[in-house]
């Protein structure tokens, strides 16, 4: 299950979605989470799932990288997926041992699902196509205007980028822990809930001082390279749109306005 979470990861590429600006990605993004909860039809889901589709294509990222990333929520899927089916009035289908199921309730568990997913897969491609130093290039850039009113907008990307690059670095270590216990005759799998809680102290503790060491080094590494925050610090790359970014932003407009028309006609 560990391996599975992938949330994180980057993999190089030279794909058209890997070449996007960050700031042209994350506004995509965005806009494209917030397509997913204004869309209330089929119809609707088929259109940004035919976008997700192109993007995918165009990235070059293998689908299997994608559903390892869907793999860890699907327990909760199904969780709310079967409250939806069982506790949303309206009209029955059929009932089973005196619980109805509704023809709401069945549409509301398939758009719960269809959104989860979509959304979970659009933000792996993000992260999976952009590295955490464009990320927070971008986030800085895009925030930038907030530090007017005196929000420190460096160093909430700094963390942010840190936070999402130490994500796949914590899951290997914690693989490495748990192999190196399974080793010593730990279980972690039999028990009630309190054993199996129980039977991860001797996990969290390693876990726990590894992090606490690995911070302690990045900010040995940082202060050794004259790291002050934002001020006279310089870019390397500078970030500046292309052609190829003003063309997505031309296919997310026109997909938000197929998405607002569809909305408002009830398609």
């Amino acid at each position: 299950m560990l391996r599975d979470i992938t949330l994180g990861q980057y993999f190089p590429g030279s794909s058209v979605i890997h070449n996007l600006d960050p700031r042209t990605k994350l506004v995509v993004v965005f806009v494209y989470i917030v397509l997913l909860f204004v869309g209330n039809s089929f119809v609707s889901y088929i259109v940004l799932g035919a976008l997700l589709a192109a993007c995918i294509a165009a990235s070059g990222i293998k689908l299997k990288m994608l559903l390892r990333g869907i793999k860890p929520v699907i327990i909760i899927l199904i969780f709310t997926a079967v409250l939806n089916i069982f506790f949303t009035p309206g009209t029955p289908v059929f009932t089973l041992w005196r619980i109805s199921v509704t023809y709401e309730g069945l549409r509301m568990a398939a758009y719960l699902i269809i959104r989860i997913v979509m959304l979970i897969t659009g933000t792996l491609l993000l992260t999976y196509t952009t590295s955490p130093l464009a990320l927070t290039d971008g986030l800085e850039a895009l925030m930038r205007p907030l530090k007017k009113i005196k929000v420190p907008v460096h160093e909430l990307t700094m963390m942010m980028s840190i936070a999402l690059k130490f994500i796949p670095i914590l899951i290997e270590e914690t693989d490495k822990i748990m192999s190196a216990q399974k080793a010593r005759g730990a279980d972690f799998e039999t028990g009630n809930l309190i054993q199996k809680a129980k039977a991860m102290m001797p996990l969290l503790i390693p876990l726990f001082i590894s992090s606490l060491r690995r911070a302690e080094e990045l900010a040995m590494a940082m202060e050794s390279r004259c790291y002050h925050g934002d001020d006279g610090r310089t870019r390397m790359k500078q970030l500046v749109f292309a052609g190829r970014d003003y063309a997505a932003f031309a296919l997310t407009a026109v997909t938000a306005a197929v998405m607002i028309t569809l909305a408002v006609f009830g398609f």
